[in-house]
């Protein structure tokens, strides 16, 4: 058969460049294309001589071999699999360009849009995937003999719109793809040169490492000869020596069943793969076969990252589709809460676009990140249950993320609020020691009907505040909350068990026992005796506060600031002003005990008259004193110092 030249039936130069400029957003992804095709092919073989032997012509060993050249500028990938004959050529070569350009891109939506196609996967195609070769060649050989014929054919297109086809020899059986490079993609100055073995040998690992036959290379060395005790000659000439090396691992530990995995091939695996130095906290490896078939691999590092909540960490786990690496941080598997997580997942099932290397939000997706999602959160509820160590070890860690995942779900529209409120973790007033939600309500004291909670910078500062002395007296338990986003997570959670959450310093501190109410109705009377004093501190304060009024929450305390029930809280005030965003401004009221001998002196002060220099004082110190106790700085700290040493030395 003479060399025959074929038009291409459709525009194909539109076609390649639509895949080369379009479709491809980086040059090295041909490699991974041309192996996984290479790698299909002895598949494909395989199957085919369970039931006929003679077609792996004595050939058992299945490979696929890469052959860079430096002089020639070439790469040649060779597989030993089915190969094609000239009729297979024809059609899976030309299946872009006989389809036509609007066919296929009615192909490519179609598959991309439906969510019960079975065209999925276009790039997996022969002739899709092969076009890709197109990105690093100006021309591309195709040599093939079909297992079991005879006769073998060249291919050959620098895909100007026509192609060659003629008949050749072959040995054996199985595809050889020579492309010769463009000049941007060979040679030591290039940024990309795919002539170079470790080049290549990186992008093998980085994509193909799974591929379950061997992905060959041959590596020249050069190294003096030994004489017959094994010592180097030092002064004889280096010799040249040739090895074929294995580029890949072949087979993935995730495949292999986790009862013959050692715990220590768990840990080298998860700090090679993810550049990890602690071990893991805990390992999740689940494999599914339903709806969805997929295995996956997860991680909790042994320690949070620095970055963990700033904007330049990158969340998201490894997908592999048939072990062929796709992506590697796919942030839509895991919710944001869970963004701690490392770990892979292999689906053969995964609706990917036509380059592999955007995968589209899928139901598949969706169905494994649920899964995974539950799996995950059950694993750290039986944890809290049965090794309270182990748990609380990952709260220090991760604990935040669980609280935030909380709050954002309410910005989202999800409901985690029942997916984590029971593994919430706050300290406790009355041990310093960590406990749930529902170890708080069971030790609740009879007729409480109220979460009580206090925020502060930490548990000393919290039990500092004059509004916890009348809890401590009363028994009362009260969750301190040192963490800015604490507070954010029980505002979305409401209640737990029908007890709802009140901050200690934020409305009425409502407590049910006969005596606090006798103390409320005793206060209410004053405060209309002393109405006028009540509202001339606030006239004095100027805006500062929406109210002044008199403590039912103090023991032995002069004074205290606390937030309008109907607002933000000082926490959150504060929280927001570190977010910069202060315009969440928290309605601010002033307590005074009453029982305080500093109320009486106050009313003598203001019997003098409200516009005295000296009432004015009274009034912004004891409102920058509030300030104080809730880790708050005056406006003016100096200007406080300052007046409470000229009235100490009075």
């Amino acid at each position: 058969m003479a060399k025959e030249t074929f038009e291409f039936q459709a525009e194909t130069k539109q076609l390649l460049d639509l895949m080369v400029h379009s479709i491809y957003t980086n040059h090295e992804i041909f490699l991974r294309e041309l192996i996984s095709n290479a790698s299909d092919a002895i598949d494909k073989l395989h199957y085919q001589s369970l039931t006929n032997s003679d077609l792996l012509e004595g050939d058992t060993e299945f490979e696929i071999h890469l052959t860079p050249d430096e002089t020639a500028h070439t790469l040649t990938i060779s597989d030993n699999g089915l190969g094609m004959n000239k009729d297979e050529l024809m059609q899976n070569l030309g299946t872009i360009a006989k389809s036509g350009t609007k066919a296929f891109l009615e192909k490519l939506k179609e598959a991309q849009d439906s969510e019960n196609s079975t065209d999925k996967d276009l790039i997996g195609q022969f002739g899709v995937g092969f076009y890709s070769a197109f990105m690093v060649a100006d021309t591309v050989t195709v040599v093939t003999r079909k297992a079991g014929e005879k006769q073998a054919y060249k291919w050959e297109s620098a895909g100007d719109g026509q192609y060659t086809l003629e008949e050749c020899e072959k040995p054996k059986h199985g595809t050889s793809i020579i492309l010769h490079l463009g000049k941007d993609f060979y040679g030591s100055d290039s940024e990309e040169n795919y002539t170079d073995k470790m080049t290549l040998q990186s992008l093998v690992k980085k994509y193909s490492d799974y591929i379950r036959y061997p992905i060959t290379m041959e590596f020249t060395t050069k190294e003096k000869p030994k004489d017959k005790d094994g010592k180097v000659i030092e002064d004889a000439p280096e010799e040249e020596h040739t090895e074929t090396r294995t580029l890949n691992s072949m087979q993935p530990l995730w495949t292999r069943n986790k009862s013959d995995i050692k715990p220590e091939e768990y840990k080298e695996f998860f700090q090679h793969q993810f550049y990890e130095w602690d071990e893991p906290m805990e390992i999740f490896h689940t494999r599914v076969e339903g709806a969805v078939d997929y295995t996956a691999l997860l991680f909790i590092p042994g320690s949070a990252p620095f970055n963990l909540y700033y904007s330049d960490y990158e969340p998201g786990i490894q997908l592999f589709s048939r072990h062929v690496f796709i992506m590697d941080k796919c942030k839509d598997l895991l919710p944001d809460y869970l963004r701690f997580v490392k770990g892979l997942v292999d689906s053969p099932d995964l609706s990917l676009n036509i380059s592999r290397e955007l995968l589209q939000k899928s139901r598949e997706l969706q169905l494994i990140g649920r899964n995974l999602e539950k799996n995950i959160l059950k694993t750290l509820a039986r944890n809290l249950e049965k090794n309270r160590e182990k748990y609380e070890k990952f709260w220090a860690e991760y604990g935040k993320s669980l609280k935030i995942g909380v709050y954002s779900g309410m910005m989202t529209g999800e409901n985690n609020v029942d997916k984590l409120k029971d593994l919430l973790l706050f300290m406790s007033s009355k041990d310093g020691k960590l406990c749930t939600l529902k170890e708080y309500v069971s030790r609740m004291k009879d007729g409480q009907k109220k979460i009580y909670y206090a925020t502060g910078k930490d548990k000393e500062a919290i039990e500092a505040l004059p509004q916890m002395e009348m809890l401590r007296d009363r028994d009362i338990e009260v969750l301190c909350m040192t963490d800015p986003v604490d507070e954010f997570a029980v505002e979305a959670i409401r209640e737990y068990d029908g007890k709802q959450f009140h901050s200690i310093s934020r409305g009425d501190l409502d407590l049910e026992d006969d005596a606090f109410k006798e103390e409320k109705k005793k206060n209410e009377d004053l405060a209309k005796n002393n109405e006028g004093l009540l509202k001339d501190m606030k006239d004095s304060l100027n805006g500062q506060v929406v109210d002044v009024r008199l403590s039912n929450r103090l023991k032995t305390g002069a004074v205290c600031l606390v937030a309008d029930a109907a607002g933000p809280s000082l926490a959150m005030e504060q929280a927001f002003a570190a977010a910069d965003n202060p315009m969440m401004k928290a309605r601010r009221i002033l307590e005074i005990n009453p029982q305080h001998p500093l109320f009486a002196k106050l009313q003598t002060v203001h019997e003098t008259g409200k516009d005295t220099p000296e009432f004015k004082d009274y009034c912004k110190m004891l409102y920058d004193q509030a300030l104080l106790l809730e880790g708050i700085m005056p406006d003016d700290p100096a200007a406080f110092a300052n007046k409470v040493a000229e009235m100490m030395a009075k």
